[in-house]
């Protein structure tokens, strides 16, 4: 299961009492993913979701607030990319009703009108526009958190959650709500369609507390600890694996110089100080610095035997007309 279907699932287990709460989260559901058909009997409603959840949760709203109940079915287009679709029906005798109640449409002499823009008369407290920003990311809240508990193959993967929908309008409103409680967003076209995004990882788990999805939170924040720690634990050993590589690079430079010289003229000819470390470094060839100090009798700063090597190397390099 993905990290936003949890996050959908949380959110789908908290009731919502008040009825413009209720409303709130139809009307931004309807936004992002609902289907408008007009037939003989007029317009009906239909929600698209691949979240099964979503239908006892609406059910319960509108039997509580309309008397009626909505009928579950899967989807024409019933899988897509492996995932099954399922079809929320409306009964087309409160469909104008409910439509109406959450601002979706306006009727008036002229017709009926459709709206997109964000309806402030349903948001007019933070319970509603937290009930609004719920609906929005229950219909097209996606996230690409992969999470390492979970045995992701590639659990290093960045913090993005985004809302998708084909109205501008509908994302600039949400945009609008998310500011209001601090949590940055940025909307932008995606092909045929707007995505709205949020890529700090602070402020998704902003955006997961004001929604109620508190396990969830502290999941971001366990995969956020493991990622910080997996990421110091890497630059450590890749720091000692650099410092293996420059100690190999070093002595086999200095073996190799040592050995020249050895067939050149003979460690005899060098000076007794540079005899000694060289000797000590043929019989100990894979050590560091550090160790060879540990291992040597000399009374050697590392500075001072790390000098000792840079003249054998020198004399090597004369000796090879370097």
């Amino acid at each position: 299961m993905s990290f936003a279907k949890d996050v959908k699932l949380e959110i789908l287990e908290q009731d919502i009492e008040d009825s413009l709460e209720a409303t709130s989260f139809m009307s931004s559901l309807f936004h992002a993913c609902g289907n408008l058909n007009k037939n003989s009997q007029g317009l009906n409603i239909d929600v698209i979701t691949d979240t099964k959840e979503v239908f006892p949760f609406i059910d319960k709203i509108v039997k509580k607030l309309y008397g009626e109940n909505l009928s579950l079915g899967i989807s024409d287009d019933h899988i897509i990319n492996k995932t099954v679709y399922y079809k929320i029906s409306f009964p087309a005798s409160v469909s104008m009703s409910i439509l109406k109640d959450c601002s979706i449409i306006e009727q008036n002499a002229e017709g009926i009108s459709f709206q997109n823009r964000l309806d402030r008369n349903l948001v007019c407290d933070n319970n509603t526009k937290i009930s609004y920003i719920k609906g929005a990311f229950v219909g097209c809240g996606t996230s690409s958190i992969k999470l390492s508990q979970l045995g992701s193959k590639s659990p290093t993967t960045g913090y993005h959650v985004e809302f998708a929908s084909r109205q501008h309008e509908f994302l600039e409103g949400l945009q609008e709500l998310l500011t209001e409680f601090n949590i940055t967003s940025k909307i932008s076209p995606r092909k045929n369609i707007f995505v709205l995004y949020i890529k700090d990882s602070e402020s998704i788990k902003d955006l997961l507390a004001l929604m109620g999805a508190v396990s969830n939170v502290l999941v971001l924040s366990n995969e956020m600890a493991t990622r910080g720690l997996r990421n110091v634990v890497n630059r450590q050993v890749n720091c000692i694996n650099a410092n293996i590589s420059k100690t190999v690079e070093a002595s086999l430079k200095q073996v190799e110089a040592i050995n020249y010289i050895n067939k050149k003229i003979g460690l005899d000819s060098l000076p007794e100080d540079l005899q000694e470390v060289a000797v000590l470094r043929l019989a100990n060839q894979e050590e560091s610095l550090d160790e060879l100090l540990k291992l040597s009798t000399l009374k050697l700063t590392k500075s001072g035997l790390n000098h000792r090597f840079r003249r054998i190397l020198k004399i090597a390099q004369i000796l090879k007309g370097e």
